[in-house]
């Protein structure tokens, strides 16, 4: 299931939300303080935001620009009354995805959320080289029924992936069934992979089939598998070699035929060299891997995949649209450090703001490089060493983007990397940035 934060104060409003997307297979969390949300949460941990824009403490912009300055490129839907719709403009202008007007048919809701959700058929916009290499190698081991594990950044399509590989496997009838690791705590993910019993514990009123006999003879994708507490790894280690799992207060183990497919963001061998993720566990899952490059490692896919956004949505809206040459060198200057997430949702904002069928780079890049100059400008007349300058350079920048590396990198026109290394080699705290 698919998890969802709703964020609203008017708890009708916010129940009426949480049943109507229950019922649409998503996973969804209510808070009604953004300032809770965002101090409890782990944001990343969701694949959709929806907001009301006028809230108490914090209103729905103010939240939304919070949650970029994490560096999270989830898509975010405002919703927002009559009068403030000139709002809701400026909330898509600093990075929401859409935003839907109060009073609205849950309907309405649904087609927005299903023309930003991230689609399945992104796998097949592939230009470069390396990914149709990758997407061959795919389908071969598709057939071979052996565990994968898929590893790549975040926004890279690990999900999609896998529900390729299961597609493309003599399992493609069988269910394919996915749980998120890093969303759930280590006493409710035992009970949601394995299931329980009866009485098994305080609040288990009756029997529930777990992730395990739900997909059997099907796939079960781990997703996110690096966030799994250390001691229920030995519990999903043994369910993988025995072919078994034991319910939560069951006495009889249960035989399962599943196929596996883990994902993670992270270097899973420096975990098992740090302690933090077993060695036996590791191996068993890293039967076949599969990496898939981030975005800026193959540039080629950057304008066929906005183009296959764009015109995707513009078809729904009864709309073409154009690409520019001008917005083409515009996707390509970019890192994409949200990777294909966020270049599909930067083509969503961008044709849903649009006046034009004409698509240009967005204003607000010509304002960055105006304050670069600016910044340049006034350290170019400072004493000191290069690296000096370069230092005042990194935290100026850094202070006038909020702390945010990822903006900073854009300001600068370096990668995330570089700020990250600059930081520790002038030895640059967080302290300093914001003092």
């Amino acid at each position: 299931m698919r998890n969802v934060l709703i964020l609203d104060d008017e708890i009708d409003m916010a129940l009426a939300l949480k049943e109507s997307l229950k019922r649409c297979g998503f996973s969804p969390v209510v808070y009604h303080n953004p300032v809770s949300a965002l101090s409890e949460l782990n944001l990343g941990d969701f694949e959709l935001i929806i907001t009301d824009m006028k809230m108490p403490k914090m209103d729905g912009i103010e939240f939304l620009q919070e949650v970029r300055k994490k560096g999270l490129f989830t898509p975010v839907i405002v919703i927002t009354g009559y009068g403030t719709v000139e709002n809701a403009v400026d909330a898509m202008k600093l990075g929401a995805t859409d935003y839907i007007m109060k009073p609205f048919a849950f309907e309405s809701l649904q087609r927005v959320i299903e023309r930003i959700m991230p689609s399945e058929e992104t796998d097949m916009v592939a230009e470069s080289q390396v990914m149709k290499n990758l997407l061959s190698i795919v389908r071969d081991v598709a057939k071979a029924d052996i565990t994968v594990l898929v590893t790549g950044e975040s926004g890279t399509g690990k999900e999609i992936i896998a529900r390729k590989i299961h597609k493309s496997s003599l399992r493609a009838d069988k269910p394919f069934v996915a749980i998120n690791c890093a969303a759930i705590s280590e006493h409710l993910l035992e009970s949601e992979l394995f299931g329980y019993e009866k009485g098994a514990f305080t609040g288990a009123t009756e029997k529930r089939i777990g992730k395990f006999e739900f997909a059997n003879k099907g796939t079960l994708l781990l997703d996110e598998i690096s966030e799994m507490a250390y001691p229920l790894q030995a519990k999903l280690l043994r369910a993988i070699q025995e072919r078994e799992i034991d319910r939560v207060g069951g006495k009889t183990p249960i035989p399962v035929d599943v196929r596996i497919i883990a994902t993670t963001n992270r270097d899973l061998l420096s975990d098992v060299k740090a302690g933090r993720f077993r060695e036996d566990l590791y191996y068993r899952l890293n039967v076949f891997p599969i990496k898939i490059p981030a975005l800026r490692e193959r540039r080629d896919d950057i304008v066929p995949l906005a183009d296959f956004f764009i015109k995707g949505l513009a078809q729904k809206m009864g709309r073409g649209f154009e690409l520019s040459d001008e917005f083409k060198k515009y996707l390509l200057s970019k890192n994409w450090e949200g990777n294909v997430r966020e270049l599909e949702n930067f083509a969503y904002r961008t044709v849903v703001v649009s006046k034009s069928d004409t698509l240009m780079p967005p204003h607000e890049e010509k304002v960055s490089m105006s304050n670069m100059s600016h910044m340049e400008a006034s350290l170019s007349s400072s004493k000191g060493t290069i690296k000096d300058m370069e230092r005042d350079l990194v935290v100026k920048t850094l202070r006038e983007t909020s702390g945010n590396r990822t903006r900073a990198a854009e300001v600068l026109g370096v990668t995330v990397r570089t700020i990250r290394n600059k930081l520790k080699e002038y030895s640059i705290t967080d302290e300093e940035i914001n003092s």
